[in-house]
């Protein structure tokens, strides 16, 4: 049992919290080493999924004017499975292009690792918005915007590690993603588009046989 929380608190907390705070020693570790471990980055994603569900039911009544009964958790699964997808795969083909070092694998673990701010930030931080005035909802707003932007430099520092990038060519790399996941997503409406068309051609034509006979 101590040797299962220790490995927890290795995996969970203490290589996360390196990583944040060393990051050109941490992501080596992470790639070289295979310290980063893709069911932790898994858990990770899972967590902020649960974290964007908090947030939905759980933030203060005084910002918060969202309607509980509308929450559809499989939607916010599927958007945040989504936007990861989109991310994790638009960047390896873009730093393929550009001769980046890191695989998808590494990839998916570096995005998953980058949401560990977020997460370890954001529950305690919705927790507390509940027992805040307005006047010092303040604090609220720094708590997650410090979350959102170690979130953003953990896995800016990632990307830079793993592709082994130096700073305007990682810019420019995160870039080329967004452009990549606006045309991804194009592509991704178009076919669902055409689908549609097709079955409602398909029911059109049943429904016209039916008429006729």
């Amino acid at each position: 049992m101590k040797t299962k929380l220790k490995t927890f608190w290795t995996n969970f907390v203490k290589f996360p919290f390196y990583v944040l705070f060393h990051p050109f020693d941490g992501y080596e570790e992470l790639k070289r080493y295979k310290k980063g471990k893709l069911y932790v980055a898994i858990i990770f994603i899972i967590l902020f999924v649960l974290l964007r569900i908090y947030i939905y039911l759980g933030e203060s009544v005084i910002i918060n004017q969202r309607d509980p009964l509308a929450l559809n958790t499989v939607t916010e699964l599927f958007s945040v499975i989504l936007l990861i997808f989109l991310f994790t795969v638009g960047n390896w083909s873009m730093t393929t292009l550009l001769e980046g070092k890191g695989k998808y694998k590494e990839i998916l673990i570096v995005t998953g690792y980058s949401l560990f701010p977020l997460i370890f930030i954001g529950f305690p931080a919705v927790f507390l918005s509940n027992f805040l005035t307005l006047e010092e909802m303040g604090i609220y707003t720094l708590l997650m915007g410090t979350a959102y932007f170690l979130t953003g430099w953990m896995l800016f520092m990632g990307i830079l590690n793993i592709h082994e990038y130096g700073l305007l060519k990682t810019i420019l790399t995160f870039i080329l993603t967004i452009v990549a996941m606006a045309f991804m997503a194009f592509l991704g409406l178009l076919f669902f588009d055409l689908i549609q068309q097709f079955i409602a051609f398909i029911a059109s034509i049943y429904q016209e046989l039916r008429l006729r006979y």
